[in-house]
C-alpha cells in the first residue's frame, strides 16, 4: 500500500510527520520532552563548569556549545505549549521566533555532528567498553545524534528569514573565532590542530545551507495565510 503524503518522509523532511505530530503535539510527550531537555541542560553544564577554563562569563553560551543548543531547543518547544490541541504547523510565529527556531535548528545540527566528528578523530582515546568507555564515547555520539534528529523536527512548525540566516551564519562562526582563535574550545583530550577547526567552520556554513534547505520561509506562510 502506497503511504500517504502525511506519513511519507523526503530528504527535506526525514522524519515522518506522524512521528513528530505525535511527540510535539501530545501534552504528556512533549513535558517529557522538555524534561528530558532540561536534565541534558545540567549534566552539560555540570561537565563544562568541571573542566571550564578562565571563560569570562559573558562567553560561557559561547563556550558550553552543547547545552546552549539544548537551551535554544528547549526555548523553541516551549512556544508549542500555547498551541497543544490544534495542529502543529498552527503554532504561533513571528519575526523574533522564526530567529529562536533558525538558531536552534543551528546549533542542534552542528554540534550534534561536531562531537561526533570531534570524539571519532581520534578514536583511541574515547572509545571503550567499559563503563567509563560507554559514557566517554557512545553515550555522547548517541545522545549528540538525537540533537540532530530533534533538529529535524523543528522546521515542521518553525519558519525562517533570510535575516535570521544570516544572523545564524554570523553567530557561528564568531563562536568558531572565539573556540580556536582564543582557545575557548570545548574540552578534548588532544590538540585540535587544523583539522577540527577546519571542520568546525565547515559543519557551521553547512549548518546555515541545511536550515535554508529546511525551513518554509515566514513571509512564504503569511502570504499562504
Amino acid at each position: 500500500m502506497p503511504q500517504s503524503d502525511e506519513s511519507r518522509h523526503t530528504l527535506r523532511r526525514p522524519i515522518p510527520e506522524p512521528i513528530v505530530v505525535a511527540y510535539l503535539s501530545d501534552s504528556v510527550r512533549l513535558v517529557g520532552l522538555l524534561i528530558a531537555n532540561a536534565t541534558a541542560f545540567l549534566v552539560g553544564i555540570r561537565f563544562y563548569v568541571e573542566t571550564m577554563p578562565e571563560v569570562p562569563t559573558f562567553l560561557w553560551p559561547m563556550y558550553a556549545d552543547s547545552p546552549t543548543a539544548i537551551a535554544l531547543a528547549t526555548l523553541s518547544l516551549v512556544t508549542l505549549l500555547p498551541n497543544l490541541g490544534n495542529r502543529l504547523q498552527a503554532a504561533p510565529i513571528n519575526t523574533p521566533l522564526a530567529v529562536l527556531h533558525t538558531l536552534a535548528f543551528v546549533w542542534l545540527f552542528k554540534y550534534g555532528l561536531w562531537a561526533v566528528v570531534a570524539l571519532s578523530r581520534r578514536p583511541s582515546l574515547y572509545i571503550g567498553f567499559d563503563v567509563a568507555g560507554l559514557y566517554d564515547y557512545w553515550f555522547i555520539v548517541l545522545t549528540h545524534l538525537l540533537f540532530v534528529v530533534l533538529a529535524f523536527m523543528i522546521p515542521y512548525y518553525g519558519r525562517t528569514t533570510p535575516s535570521a540566516l544570516w544572523l545564524s551564519l554570523v553567530l557561528l562562526i564568531t563562536n568558531d573565532v572565539l573556540d580556536y582563535g582564543f582557545g575557548f574550545h570545548p574540552p578534548l583530550r588532544y590538540e585540535p590542530q587544523l583539522v577540527v577547526p577546519a571542520v568546525t567552520v565547515g559543519l557551521s556554513v553547512t549548518a546555515v545551507l541545511v536550515a535554508s534547505w529546511q525551513f518554509d520561509r515566514l513571509h512564504e506562510t503569511k502570504t499562504q495565510q
